[in-house]
Formats: structure tokens, sequence, C-alpha cells
């Protein structure tokens, strides 16, 4: 069941043990250090997004996605706002994207965010080992920054653009 009040979700998803897959639960640890004084900001952290999350996405006001690129240049940062939308997920499925979840939780609980975004770091390698690429590294701290002028927009009432 959804945890009542929460202004900002953060959901991120990766393996730790695939290289730069992990850059997600990475970000979301720092994220969850950087905003742990807040009460309305919630960070979850899994191996990938399952159709459970859409009850915590419907009752969020913000949701912050939190990923690795496998088509993305190794270390370029995206943020690129999230509709919900395509055909509905299936509830079948071990996997959604963030689009999917945000449909499925307005299709099964009448309700979604007023504003969704995607943070993503391209992935130079999903090798089996732990650590990530130099062009990962290099892109944490701004891939940070961003988090934080994100999460501390949406708290103080800004619409991100």
């Amino acid at each position: 069941m959804p945890e009542p009040c929460t202004r900002c979700l953060i959901l991120a998803c990766g393996n730790a043990l695939r290289e730069d897959d992990g850059v997600g639960p990475w970000l979301a640890a720092w994220t969850e250090g950087r905003f742990r004084k807040e009460p309305g900001v919630r960070v979850v952290s899994r191996h990938q997004w399952t159709p459970e999350l859409a009850a915590d996405i419907a009752a969020a006001d913000v949701v912050l996605f939190l990923d690795c690129a496998a088509n993305g240049t190794p270390g370029e940062i995206r943020i690129v706002p999230v509709e919900a939308g395509g055909e509905s997920p299936s509830l079948a499925t071990h996997q959604q994207d963030a689009s999917q979840l945000l449909q499925l939780g307005r299709e099964l609980y009448g309700s979604s965010p007023h504003s969704a975004r995607l943070i993503t770091v391209g992935a130079g390698s999903t090798e089996l080992r732990e650590g990530f690429s130099d062009a990962v590294t290099r892109a944490l701290p701004e891939a940070c920054r961003l988090i934080a002028i994100t999460v501390n927009g949406w708290l103080s009432g800004e619409e991100i653009p």
C-alpha cells in the first residue's frame, strides 16, 4: 500500500553487480542521504521496476525515475519528462518502463503524479563487475546536481520545465 503524503517519490532501478547498470541504485542512495530530513521525499531502489510500484506512483505528487541508458553515449546524462502512455502494460510481465508504470497507476488507482521526470546516465558497460566505467564516474556529480535541482524545485513548488 502506498505511503500517505508522498510529495516526491524517487524510483531507481539497476543492478550494482552489472557495472554501469548500478548507477540507478547508487543515485538512489545518494538521494536518500541528501533528502533524509525531508519527510515528503521517499526513495525506492529495485533491480527492476515492477507493476507493484503503480500504487506508490499513483499516490505521489511527483515522481523522479533514475536509471542507466544502454542506448546512450557513456556518461551522457539526460533528463526528460515522462508521460503515461502507450498500450496498457501487461500485469504478467516482471518489468515496466516509466511511462507504463504511470499508465498503470492511472488505470488501477485513477490517479497519477502531476509531474514525472526520468534521469538517465549512459552506460559504457554492463559487464559482471562492481563499480562504474570512467565515463559514468565522471558523470555522477552532474547527475547528483540535476537530482538536487529537480527535487528542491518540486519541494519548493516550482514547476520544473
